[in-house]
C-alpha cells in the first residue's frame, strides 16, 4: 500500500508549524530495497589506478558503481585503533552497489587517536574531489561534491565526529561503535551512532551515549545500540541480522543525498520496536512525502501544548483516526476521526514527552513527533 510521510521534530520555542510539501515518487524504495549487494554493478581504484596519495592516510580503496545514474554522493570511512581497511572493507561494496561512492583508508598508524583520524577522513574527501576533476578517472565529473559524509570504527568513528566539528560542510556522519572520551561535538552534520550492548572497548555509556548527547539537540541525531553486540558488530553492513546496513544506508540516502523517500522506511519501519535494538534514542527531522505528483498541505497548532494540538488536513483527504506512539514505538491511544479537516486531539492525558502522531486512512500515513511542556 502506497503511503504519504510526515516526520517533523517541533522544537520547544515552536508555537505553529505549516508545511506545503511537493510530491516526490517513491515508488520502489521499501524495506525490501535496502538489500545487501544492492542493485549496482561496482569496481574499485587504488593509487595504482592513479587516486591521490594522501599525506593524513595510508593507503585508500575507492568503490563505485559503474551503472547508477551519477552526480554520486560518497562516504569515506577509517578503521578504529589498531584496524586495518580489511577491518571495514565491506561497507564499501554495500555502500557503492547502492550508489554511494566509498573511499576506505588505512592510518599512517595503527595507534593515531580520534583527532589524527578526523584529519585522515578530510584528507580521503580531498581525494574524492580531485577524482571529480582527473581526466583519466571513470569518475570525473561524476561526483556531487555537495554530498560528503564521514564514517569510521571505535577511534575512526570518534574521528567521524571531529571530521564534522572541523569540516561544516560535512553533509552526515555513521559513527560505528565510536571511541572518543570527553567528547567535543559541536556540529550540525546529521549523525547515526551505533553501539553494542556489550561493548567492553567502548562501553555506551562511556562513549556512544555521551557522544549522543554530547552533539546538539538542533543537530539531527540517532542512536542505535544492538542487543548484545560485541565492538565489531557495526563494522559491516551485515550487523544486528542487518539491520545496520539498513539504517546507515536510509541514512545516508535522506540527509547526504536529500532522498526523502527514504525518511518513512526510517521512522515507519526500521525505528518502531526494532528486534536487534536494545536502545534506542533519536532527535531528528524529515520531510512529507507524497506521492502520484500530489500536493499536500497540513497545519499544526499549537506546539508545544500541555492540552490539545490540531491537525489541519488541506489536501481533503478523509482520515479515519490517529494513532498516538510513545518515542519507542510502543501504542499509546488511538483517536477515531469524524472531521478530517480539522482534527482536534486532547493530549491532556500523557505525560510530558516527545510522541508520534500516525493519520492515516488507505493512502496516508501522517508522523509527527510532538513535544509538550
Amino acid at each position: 500500500m502506497k503511503k504519504i510521510h510526515i516526520v517533523i521534530l517541533l522544537t520547544l520555542f515552536l508555537s505553529l508549524f505549516t508545511n506545503v510539501i511537493l510530491a516526490q515518487q517513491c515508488d520502489g524504495i521499501t524495506i525490501e530495497s535496502l538489500t545487501n549487494p544492492g542493485p549496482f554493478a561496482i569496481e574499485t581504484l587504488t593509487e595504482a589506478d592513479g587516486i591521490r596519495n594522501g599525506p593524513d592516510y595510508l593507503g585508500a580503496t575507492i568503490y563505485y558503481p559503474t551503472n547508477g545514474t551519477s552526480p554520486f554522493p560518497s562516504i569515506a570511512i577509517i578503521p578504529g585503533f589498531t584496524g586495518l581497511p580489511s577491518s571495514v572493507q565491506e561497507w564499501g561494496p554495500f555502500y557503492a552497489s547502492h550508489g554511494i561512492v566509498t573511499i576506505i583508508i588505512g592510518t599512517n598508524s595503527l595507534v593515531d587517536f580520534p583527532e589524527a583520524r578526523a584529519l585522515a577522513l578530510l584528507d580521503a574527501l580531498e581525494t574524492i574531489r580531485q577524482e571529480n576533476t582527473r581526466t583519466s578517472s571513470p569518475l570525473e565529473g561524476a561526483l556531487n561534491l555537495n554530498q560528503l559524509a564521514v564514517s569510521g570504527h571505535s577511534m575512526g568513528g570518534g574521528g567521524a565526529q571531529r571530521a564534522a566539528v572541523l569540516d561544516n560542510t560535512i553533509a552526515g556522519v555513521v559513527a560505528l561503535c565510536p571511541w572518543l572520551p570527553n567528547p567535543q561535538l559541536n556540529h550540525q552534520s546529521p549523525v547515526v551512532i551505533f553501539s553494542g550492548e556489550n561493548d567492553t572497548v567502548a562501553p555506551p555509556l562511556q562513549h556512544a551515549d555521551i557522544h549522543y548527547d554530547a552533539t546538539p539537540n538542533t543537530t539531527d541525531k540517532l542512536l542505535f545500540e544492538i542487543a548484545n553486540g560485541n565492538h565489531s558488530v557495526a563494522n559491516n553492513p551485515n550487523g544486528g541480522g542487518g539491520s545496520i546496513g539498513k539504517i546507515a544506508l536510509s541514512w545516508i540516502k535522506l540527509y547526504v543525498e536529500e532522498n526523502d523517500c527514504y525518511c518513512s522506511l526510517l521512522t515507519d519501519d526500521l525505528l518502531v520496536n526494532p528486534p536487534a535494538a536494545s536502545k534506542v534514542e533519536q532527535d531528528f527531522e524529515c520531510e512529507l512525502l507524497s506521492l502520484n505528483n500530489q500536493e499536500l498541505a497540513i497545519e499544526l497548532y499549537p506546539n508545544p501544548t500541555s492540552n490539545f494540538i490540531n491537525i489541519v488536513n488541506k489536501a481533503d483527504m478523509v482520515l479515519e483516526g490517529v494513532k498516538i506512539y510513545d518515542m519507542n514505538g510502543k501504542f499509546v491511544s488511538e483517536v477515531l476521526i469524524t472531521n478530517s479537516n480539522t482534527l482536534n486531539i486532547d493530549l491532556s492525558g500523557l505525560s510530558s514527552g516527545i510522541y508520534m502522531l500516525h493519520a492515516y486512512n488507505d493512502q496516508l500515513n501522517i508522523i509527527k513527533k510532538v513535544i509538550k511542556k
